[in-house]
């Protein structure tokens, strides 16, 4: 009784494979309310077909079939309620009416049907009580010549009487039906609560999944431009070794030096990244590292290697690196010259020394031009190299083809504009323009 055909549709979590029932429990007691049902109406059949005229049996027979009707009370409750009101003259099927208002109240039929068919039910029963109950005290009053009751005993009992019978299950019904479309709504809230959660859950994997992929990135970049320019430089020294070991052993002596030099300088470089990522990034069962701090500690270690971190003061020294290795560099500085933000310094300089280590790499023997202009609001480096001189010895240095794709992503990142390509005279140009703005004092 707490459960009808159509919070069945609205729910949809039960298999059906009884009919319109969604359990067999419901089935079981749908049958048995028919059946009492049936059997009530049987017996008021005999009195019906008495007072109508009619032969026993087919007053039976008609009272068991309008009794079976609730059998259908779950699909149909509007065709319950109108059979009871239609046999209510008949004085039969009460627990078919009171099933079938309970049934039709607790139902998802609009609220304007269920209140039409109570009233038509109530104002039916209020006249069958009436009329009864009226031929009832003109047969008390005959029978006892002292019976007078007023004038409002009958409409009033027949009230309390008709209320008392079709109230009940018609607010019983409302309650149970109110009750279950809550209980649906939180349960739906639930589902989207938890489909929710399963989106966040899926968006913060991603997140991290991302913040990942973006330190390794981070961590590849910082370690390349450390290191590879200063490898770069010590195979281009070596070279060069080579080639004047025999005619010129003071010259030899030099290029050794400086290969010494700088390969110390980045086997130092190389340690203290090293021993940044494998002390910081010891798993801890207490508390886990996140590989933020991996690419956080990369980038410190980075800087710490030269020093305080590169900036746009040590562009000289990084010229100088490479003339020492047989390059000629030119320096040009336009503008009046600032300080800016670390980043910004540090990012102009990672792009000169990347595009110096490519002119190392591919364009032997080739003039550079190294142009750093400071603009309003924004600072832009350009490295532009002429062709690579034929009877120039190749250093042969290897080449991953990572170095213009860290230099736009350092230059991006800032919200800057990184351009590279070819120039008309066959050499190559890097140019680069970053927005600043200026340190000042506190």
């Amino acid at each position: 009784m707490t459960t009808t055909g159509a919070y069945q549709d609205a729910a949809g979590s039960v298999a059906r494979g009884w009919w319109w029932w969604g359990r067999r429990r419901s089935a079981v007691l749908d049958g048995g309310l028919a059946v009492v049902s049936a059997l009530e109406c049987g017996l008021e059949g005999v009195g019906f077909a008495g007072e109508a005229g009619l032969p026993v049996p087919v007053g039976v027979l008609f009272g068991l079939v309008v009794g079976s009707v609730l059998l259908v009370r779950r699909r149909w409750p509007i065709a319950v309620v109108l059979v009871s009101i239609a046999v209510t003259p008949a004085e039969m099927g009460y627990l078919m009416g009171v099933v079938g208002l309970y049934t039709l109240a607790a139902s998802e039929v609009p609220r304007r049907i269920t209140a039409a068919l109570a009233g038509m039910s109530t104002v039916a029963v209020f006249i069958v009580t009436v009329v009864r109950l009226r031929q009832d005290v003109a047969q008390a009053d005959v029978d006892q010549q002292d019976f007078d009751p007023s004038g409002w005993y009958v409409p009033l009992v027949s009230l309390f009487m008709t209320l008392g019978l079709n109230a009940p299950p018609v607010l019983f019904g409302l309650y149970i039906g109110a009750r279950r479309r809550l209980m649906e709504s939180l349960r739906e809230r639930a589902d989207s609560l938890e489909q929710e959660l399963s989106l966040l859950a899926d968006r913060a994997e991603q997140r991290a999944q991302w913040a990942r992929r973006e330190e390794r990135t981070r961590i590849a970049r910082e370690m390349h431009d450390v290191v590879a320019h200063r490898v770069s430089l010590m195979v281009v020294h070596a070279a060069a070794l080579q080639a004047v070991a025999l005619k010129d052993p003071q010259k030899a002596v030099k290029n050794a030096a400086l290969v010494g030099d700088m390969g110390r300088q980045a086997l130092t470089e190389l340690r203290q990244m090293l021993g940044v990522l494998r002390e910081d990034v010891a798993p801890s069962p207490a508390a886990p590292v996140p590989l933020a701090a991996v690419g956080r500690a990369a980038a410190a270690a980075a800087e710490a290697a030269s020093g305080d971190g590169p900036c746009l003061d040590a562009l000289e020294d990084l010229v100088e690196q490479s003339r020492q290795a047989g390059v000629v560099v030119e320096l040009m500085v336009l503008g009046e010259v600032r300080s800016y933000a670390a980043e910004v310094e540090q990012t102009a300089y990672r792009v000169v020394q990347e595009a110096l280590t490519n002119v190392h790499k591919h364009a032997a023997g080739a003039k550079v031009v190294v142009r750093l202009a400071h603009r309003d609001g924004e600072v832009a480096v350009q490295v532009e190299n002429g062709p690579s001189d034929a009877g120039a010895a190749d250093a042969d240095l290897p080449s991953g083809g990572n170095g213009l794709v860290g230099m736009r992503e350092r230059v991006t990142r800032l919200g800057g504009v990184f351009v590279s390509g070819p120039t008309d005279a066959g050499g190559f140009r890097v140019s680069a323009v970053l927005p600043v703005r200026e340190e000042r004092a506190a």
